[in-house]
């Protein structure tokens, strides 16, 4: 997926209240999402940052998509590493390059 190495990478899994906090605190959005992510890295070749996952909204991702919600935590830890490496969601185009690399991070941890 990329050269970059990881320097210091932090999953902090909360509940939806607590990631609207943080939403609202740093972003200054008023809603639950089920990622925030945090970049912290000094230097282009290694990734640092945090990763905020709310656990409530990756179960109700799971049942609206109709997959596991292991499957659907897979996808979100991946989603936000990805945005540490340097892809982005904003446009339809880069929704479906991110969705694309997703599915392949899921089936590299699958294949272990």
């Amino acid at each position: 997926m990329s050269n970059k190495k990881i320097a210091d990478l932090n999953y902090i899994f909360c509940s939806d209240d607590y990631l609207l906090q943080i939403n609202l605190q740093y972003l200054n959005h008023n809603t639950y999402t089920d990622i925030i992510t945090f970049d912290g890295s000094d230097a282009s070749e290694e990734i640092s940052g945090d990763i905020f996952i709310s656990i409530d909204r990756v179960q109700e991702n799971a049942m609206t998509l109709g997959t596991i919600p292991d499957t659907e935590l897979l996808r979100v830890i991946s989603h936000g590493l990805l945005h540490l490496i340097g892809y982005n969601d904003k446009s339809n185009k880069d929704k479906k390059v991110m969705r694309q690399k997703e599915t392949e991070a899921i089936e590299l941890f699958e294949s272990i």
